[in-house]
């Protein structure tokens, strides 16, 4: 009877060992990873900017003059003509002085008449020798004075005119009112915009690029325009100035794009999308989804695919300079080069030196 509980426990042993040997090793999970290849070549990335459509001539219609509205025949969306009368200040005060100076102006008029004519007679009078060379010396330098005393004051009004056509706004050319910032009876002050024209007879648009991608920009170059608010149909235009200067307010380079198929539907303010294909060689900027870039203590950083490793392809953690966002895709400037296959999504569900399973 002693030799059944050592027949049990062998019997035992041999089902354990023999469960062991059926165990099957489970694979490790490989992540699933989408990734892309940094290529060499001429490659082309489309960036989307925002603008306001615009006519090729703005004009800021104000005052030279400061005071009172008086007349305001303008408004919003109004077609003018070149030589209309938009508006006209009380320019009291420049009336008074207009009307001083003409009163000057009469005053010395007379005078420079009287010395004129009391010259001719000492002159005749000196020739006869019926008056002194000094008489003829002082009739001379009186003359003199009065003719300047005259031109002078004439000089005078014409100013005033001028001040008194500084409290009007006359159109400069043919166009549109395009905005209204004040009203008649309105206190404004010299140079102060009361109203903006719209003169040009082109359409463009205005946007910012980034110093990134500025240089891969080019005079004439075509570009794909949308407006939301005509359903967003295409429209082709061509790049017609690229500012050499920074804005300093927005830190981009104004680059001003030409509407080469002009619709009457397209209106000056509406909000517009220019696309942009822009080229870059092997030498020049690489781009990559923003998606694609992390951030830790160390800066920024991506994780590139490396496949030469005996247990598959594993990812390895690079710090990476970025030089600026551009729609969807940071310019990288150091870290990477072409051929390089980096993760495009994910960045955070991974670490250095991890395996994973390459997805296109």
């Amino acid at each position: 009877m002693k030799t059944i509980p050592k027949t049990i426990f062998a019997l035992s042993a041999l089902i354990a060992l023999t469960a062991c040997t059926n165990e099957t090793v489970e694979e490790p999970f490989l992540r699933p990873v989408r990734s892309m290849v940094i290529e060499s070549g001429v490659s082309e990335a489309s960036h989307d900017f925002s603008g306001t459509a615009k006519t090729d001539r703005v004009i800021d219609l104000s005052f030279r003059s400061g005071g009172v509205i008086t007349v305001f025949d303008i408004k919003l969306g109004q077609r003018v003509n070149k030589g209309d009368l938009l508006a006209e200040l009380d320019n009291v005060s420049a009336r008074l002085a207009y009307e001083q100076a003409r009163s000057s102006l009469n005053s010395a008029k007379s005078t420079y008449d009287t010395q004129k004519s009391s010259l001719e007679r000492v002159r005749d009078l000196y020739e006869k020798g019926g008056a002194s060379l000094s008489d003829y010396e002082a009739a001379k330098n009186g003359y003199r004075t009065a003719q300047a005393s005259f031109r002078s004051a004439q000089r005078s009004v014409d100013i005033q005119q001028e001040q008194i056509r500084y409290g009007k706004i006359i159109a400069p050319e043919d166009g549109v009112i395009a905005s209204l910032n004040n009203d008649i009876n309105e206190n404004v002050s010299a140079g102060q915009t009361i109203a903006v024209l719209n003169a040009g007879s082109e359409m463009e648009i205005e946007v910012g690029l980034p110093e990134s991608i500025i240089n891969l920009v080019e005079l004439d170059s075509a570009v794909a325009i949308r407006f939301s608010a005509l359903n967003g149909i295409a429209f082709p235009g061509k790049v017609k100035e690229i500012s050499p200067s920074l804005n300093q307010q927005t830190a981009t380079y104004p680059v001003r794009v030409s509407i080469e198929s002009p619709d009457q539907r397209i209106r000056a303010g509406m909000a517009a999308k220019v696309r942009f294909e822009l080229k870059q060689n092997e030498t020049g900027t690489i781009f990559v989804p923003a998606s694609s870039v992390g951030e830790d203590g160390n800066g920024n950083y991506v994780f590139v695919i490396d496949s030469t490793k005996d247990k598959g392809s594993v990812v390895a953690k690079r710090k990476v300079k970025i030089g600026g966002l551009v729609g969807d895709n940071f310019s990288i400037t150091e870290g990477l080069s072409t051929s390089d296959r980096i993760i495009t999504a994910g960045v955070h569900s991974v670490i250095d030196g991890q395996a994973v399973l390459v997805t296109e």
